[in-house]
């Protein structure tokens, strides 16, 4: 019998995932979790990673179905493949967990974040504030004579370009929603 010459690596040929998930490289993934919304949940989905020290780099949790009584969690983390698929499995298996997804994974997907600024400067650096916070598309929200509040939205590394821009022009304060994420495409 002649040995099957396949490439390593799954296809879309392939109806077997041939990917070893065993590596070192710490990849981050963004998980879509569809859950009851009822009291403790989120604490469980929490403890879930907290337990066994996994990282949680954003969370965001809101209702998204009133009749059905059911929220959303977005969750990014990082982790080596074999983390990341045990963290699924075991998120699958809490009760009040109804649908987990693997927005990495699963196809392309769209991600945001709303971020807030505090930038204090007068003279050259708040003109350069204002000039970069055009470039960005941040709209001011508050401002005084000593300080601005941008406003802006997009995805995670651009509110991140925008944080690292702002530190030498006098960044004072930062909030940040955490990603939402949605699948692209009609399913």
């Amino acid at each position: 019998m002649a040995a099957l010459k396949i490439k390593k690596g799954s296809t879309s040929h392939s109806a077997y995932n041939l990917r070893p998930n065993f590596s070192d490289v710490q990849e981050t993934h963004t998980l879509a979790v569809v859950v009851d919304n009822e009291p403790g949940v989120l604490a469980r989905v929490i403890g879930l990673f907290s337990g066994r020290g996994y990282n949680i780099e954003s969370l965001t949790v809101a209702e998204v179905d009133h009749t059905g009584h059911q929220s959303r969690i977005t969750i990014v983390t990082t982790g080596k493949p074999q983390i990341i698929e045990q963290i699924k499995a075991q998120l699958g298996r809490i009760v009040p967990v109804h649908e987990v997804h693997d927005l990495t994974v699963e196809g392309p997907s769209v991600e945001r974040e709303l971020g807030l600024f505090k930038v204090s400067g007068q003279g050259d650096k708040r003109v350069e504030a204002m000039r970069l916070a055009d470039i960005f598309r941040a709209n001011v929200v508050d401002t005084t004579l000593e300080s601005f509040v941008f406003e802006i939205t997009g995805a995670p590394e651009k509110i991140d370009a925008f944080a690292d821009l702002m530190r030498p022009l006098g960044l004072q304060e930062v909030a940040r929603t955490g990603v939402a994420a949605l699948a692209r495409g009609a399913e």
